[in-house]
């Protein structure tokens, strides 16, 4: 496997954010993506993202075989939520681990939930999401979308070794019709795919973020 880059390295919040301004369509809105509801909130925050990154999805949905769909988990996330997410699970691994210093804490954190301020759901350019078949039914990917390192044994990451051949087969799929739409993943996930954000920027080599956190 090769190095990761986490979300709390240095790199990614050195990158500059020239905030295009795009709003955060409901993708719910007829858009033909199936939306899951497993990360429902009250306002439907989950189901909303930049408008290019959803561009983005569809692209990339329409690469799939004949009989396969994208099933959306989520995109947006306020940043207080993100922040409160943040908090919950460095507060588990400090507890577990109690000889760690707060810069490790931090950055194992960071493997599974971003620092809020630098957290793509928040700025609206990131999306969980895995494949289903015609009927919905999700594949076969190795892990349940959002599962931890911890609870997974590390399967949740995307090129993790010990897992099934057809989850393998999938996992290259999705991958390969993300990628070819102009998304990047966040390697300790392969659920999550962004574009515009400052992991983007750095994966991609781009100038700047496109997009920032944002409140709606």
């Amino acid at each position: 496997m090769s190095e990761i880059v986490l979300m709390s390295d240095p790199k990614v919040a050195a990158v500059a954010v020239r905030e295009c301004g795009e709003r955060l369509p409901d993708v719910r809105g007829g858009h033909g993506l199936l939306v899951d509801e497993r990360k429902q909130d009250g306002t439907g925050a989950f189901a909303h993202l930049r408008p290019a990154v959803l561009d983005r999805l569809l692209d990339a949905q329409s690469r799939l075989p004949d009989g396969l769909r994208l099933l959306f988990v989520e995109g947006y996330r306020p940043p207080e939520l993100q922040g409160r997410y943040f908090a919950e699970y460095a507060a588990e691994l400090r507890a577990a681990n109690p000889d760690w210093p707060d810069d490790r804490v931090r950055s194992a954190t960071s493997r599974y939930v971003s620092p809020p301020e630098i957290a793509p759901h928040s700025a609206g350019a990131a999306v969980d999401l895995t494949l289903a078949d015609a009927d919905g039914r999700e594949l076969d990917l190795g892990t349940r979308v959002n599962a931890s390192p911890e609870e997974s044994a590390g399967a949740c990451y995307t090129d993790a070794d010990g897992i099934g051949a057809q989850a393998r087969a999938n996992r290259r799929l999705l991958g390969a019709v993300l990628t070819g739409a102009g998304l990047v993943n966040y390697p300790t996930e392969w659920w999550h795919w962004s574009y515009g954000d400052r992991y983007w920027a750095l994966a991609t080599g781009a100038p700047a973020a496109l997009y920032g956190p944002e409140s709606r």
